[in-house]
């Protein structure tokens, strides 16, 4: 049952009830009804429904305060108004109220269907976030910088690809830009895994010369070569029982390549110097700020460690890619850099940061927000405190911005379309119905669209924060 959409049918009318769950259930949902308002908050609180579809006209206890109290209980599980007056103020007071959508009796079966499948949709969203959230903002001895934002539908299937994968020992291989997180995804894996106490060790393979990172990686003898005066044990040794996260492994040398893939394949290696094989058990994730199919074309990378390495892979999409996450990240970062929250942004400011390339990705927006924050005058955040030119949004959205020797034709029509179709929510106050109106198109199409250009995960939290502030 926990896997089975559960739908509550309020309405006072039985024909009415047992037609829509006879047209639900053969869909694979089940159906709970509720002939009046006292019962339906009986159920909707003992049966926690994935949603709710309820007449606005009810016996005992009216539709509009049922929902009231509904929300009151329950502010995620969306509310689905059937109304025979879809133009009423009580319908209309009803979506202040926060109801998920409504429905004009008699309705459309495709429609119906599609407004109840969407619903369903935005639950399990939020059933994901909360999940996610118990994830990565768990501290566990952390500090609030090991938090993740991450909006974004891509960034929302990364988190829920860490939970599935952390407590496995599967090797993971991460993928993305300098400055788009790479290691607070690894700390994530490693902080919900089942070796979480056990000894998690880094190393950046970029940042060492080759004979100080072998001796790093895998340690060594005494008197192996000048100036090691002692044995020493290398982080793999360390790690026993724990995880080892290679940072940039896509700069490590060949002959330590072939080291690493021995140590993948048998969890053995030999110090420097050492004629002893060491045997651990360490769990790798590796990270490269390149692309390692490129690196493997041009000789750089063995192709045999890779698919070693690559038993999981993450690839983190650059902040360019992002761009509904750099609201959230700037007020993490001026909370973070600010937490007597005295720091005010401009609108300027703000439009100037979305409007941003982010060539550095989070790691530039967060050393930018900071550098503005300590250069703020009278606690207020201008663009003068800004250390960058950005483009105007209308020279970025333009087709000749757009398309370049990395973007296609459909890529660009892509981005205008979906510019168009966020303000078009926004003026609207992210209802769909009435944007849709506003767009002169049909609201099935208009959901399609949303669904096409991955807005629907952003356009629900957006559109939840809208309707809590009504």
């Amino acid at each position: 049952m926990n896997n089975i959409n559960r739908i509550l049918i309020v309405d006072d009318e039985v024909s009415m009830r047992k037609n829509i769950s006879d047209l639900l259930c053969p869909l694979g949902y089940h159906a709970i009804e509720a002939g009046d308002g006292e019962t339906a908050l009986m159920k909707f609180q003992e049966e926690k429904p994935n949603a709710v579809i309820l007449d606005i006209n009810l016996p005992k206890k009216d539709g509009l305060a049922v929902l009231k109290e509904m929300k009151g209980i329950s502010n995620d599980i969306p509310i689905i108004i059937f109304t025979a007056f879809g133009t009423s103020e009580r319908t209309m007071e009803a979506m202040k109220l926060g109801a998920f959508d409504y429905l004009e009796k008699p309705f459309e079966l495709d429609e119906f269907i599609l407004t109840v499948e969407r619903a369903c949709e935005y639950y399990g969203l939020i059933a994901e976030v909360r999940e996610l959230r118990s994830i990565v903002n768990e501290t566990r001895g952390q500090s609030p910088k090991d938090n993740i934002i991450g909006r974004n539908p891509k960034m929302q299937e990364i988190f829920k690809l860490i939970g599935r994968i952390a407590p496995t020992d599967a090797t993971v291989l991460i993928q993305g830009e300098s400055g788009t997180g790479k290691e607070l995804i690894a700390d994530a894996i490693q902080r919900h895994s089942l070796v979480s106490d056990k000894p998690f060790v880094k190393i950046n393979c970029g940042a060492l010369s080759e004979s100080v990172l072998e001796s790093e990686i895998f340690g060594h003898e005494k008197g192996s070569f000048t100036g090691a005066g002692s044995r020493r044990k290398g982080l793999f040794e360390i790690a026993d029982g724990g995880t080892v996260y290679l940072d940039e492994i896509n700069s490590m040398p060949q002959s330590l390549q072939i080291r690493l893939l021995r140590i993948l394949q048998k969890q053995s290696f030999f110090r420097v110097g050492g004629v002893t094989p060491v045997n651990v058990n360490v769990r790798v994730i590796a990270s490269a700020n390149k692309d390692i199919e490129k690196e493997m074309e041009s000789g750089n990378f063995r192709e045999d460690l890779y698919y070693r390495l690559c038993v999981v892979r993450i690839s983190i999409p650059p902040l360019r890619e992002r761009k509904d996450d750099i609201d959230p990240l700037i007020d993490y970062f001026l909370q973070k850099y600010s937490p007597s929250n005295n720091i005010m942004i401009t609108t300027e400011s703000r439009d100037t940061l979305r409007s941003y390339t982010w060539p550095g990705n989070i790691r530039e927006l967060e050393n930018t927000i900071y550098s503005a924050i300590v250069t703020a005058n009278n606690n207020v955040l201008d663009i003068k405190h800004l250390p960058f030119q950005s483009e105007t949004p209308q020279e970025q959205n333009s087709f000749i911005s757009l398309i370049t020797g990395e973007t296609s034709f459909k890529q660009a029509i892509n981005h205008v379309e979906r510019e168009i179709i966020e303000e078009a929510l926004r003026i609207n106050d992210f209802n769909q119905t009435r944007t849709a109106i506003f767009l002169k198109m049909n609201r099935r199409l208009l959901y399609s669209k949303m669904k096409e250009l991955s807005l629907l995960s952003s356009i629900f939290q957006k559109d939840k924060k809208s309707k809590g502030r009504s």
